[in-house]
């Protein structure tokens, strides 16, 4: 590293720590949605392969939820593989897979946070399934935040799994169409989704540059703040997610209002 660089990271560092310093905890959002976009680009302008860029990717999410605890965020959902990636060639898709799965299971060895999985369990191999389900099991007693891993997910798949289970659970109960129709509401909705009784996403942040939604948690999201970043998620640094949470703190949010 030369001296420009060491000079430049030290600014930064500074400048991060100004930010902090005047961060309101109390504005601090509950509940963040992360779509960590940009691996493949950062590994092409990096030289690398796109492996090593799903890698890289993977390693800053620790970091990323390590600042999390810092500024008080309850719920983290982090959008790990969509199920539009499904149609990745072979040879891309199975080592991201792999490295999805160790995410997976060192989010569970670390004993910090709470792992919950959010998706379509029958697209996912059966052994992801399975670190999945161990993950959950062996966090479910952690006081942490709540890290929902969004793998095989799509925001009009979960909504139609949501009505698919609200059906299913009114034939159990012997509930007629009629009297189901009657009663269907937007809560009884949003308890049928992934995220059930979890609250909402206060702010969705989108790294790359790329500002649209790709369908991420379409229902829960009706009335976030977005933030989008110009950074690659593998280079995203902690003063890129102070300023999402200092630009959050400034909004002032009206629900329609």
């Amino acid at each position: 590293m030369n001296l420009r660089d060491k000079l430049r990271g030290l600014l930064v560092r500074l400048y991060a720590r100004r930010v902090e310093g005047h961060l309101d905890h109390a504005q601090v959002p509950k509940h963040i949605g992360v779509i960590m976009d940009g691996n493949r680009r950062w590994a092409k302008a990096s030289g690398s392969s796109t492996v090593h860029g799903h890698r890289a990717g993977a390693e800053k999410i620790e970091e990323f939820l390590g600042w999390c605890t810092e500024t008080d965020v309850e719920v983290v959902t982090l959008w790990l593989l969509s199920t539009d990636n499904f149609d990745r060639p072979q040879e891309e898709l199975v080592p991201l897979l792999g490295i999805i799965e160790d995410v997976v299971r060192t989010l569970a060895a670390d004993g910090r946070w709470r792992v919950h999985h959010v998706g379509t369990m029958d697209l996912l191999p059966a052994q992801m399934q399975t670190a999945l389900k161990e993950a959950e099991e062996a966090t479910a007693h952690i006081d942490g935040i709540l890290v929902n891993v969004a793998i095989g997910y799509g925001g009009r798949q979960e909504i139609a799994d949501a009505v698919r289970s609200m059906l299913l659970d009114a034939q159990d109960k012997g509930v007629s169409m009629e009297d189901l129709a009657e009663s269907v509401d937007i809560d009884m909705i949003g308890r049928h989704l992934y995220t059930g009784a979890q609250p909402d996403p206060d702010l969705v942040i989108r790294t790359s540059g790329e500002q649209r939604l790709s369908g991420f948690m379409l229902w829960q999201t009706a009335h976030s703040e977005y933030y989008f970043c110009e950074v690659f998620w593998p280079a995203f640094r902690k003063v890129d997610f102070l300023r999402a949470l200092r630009d959050y703190a400034a909004r002032h949010r009206r629900y329609g209002g």
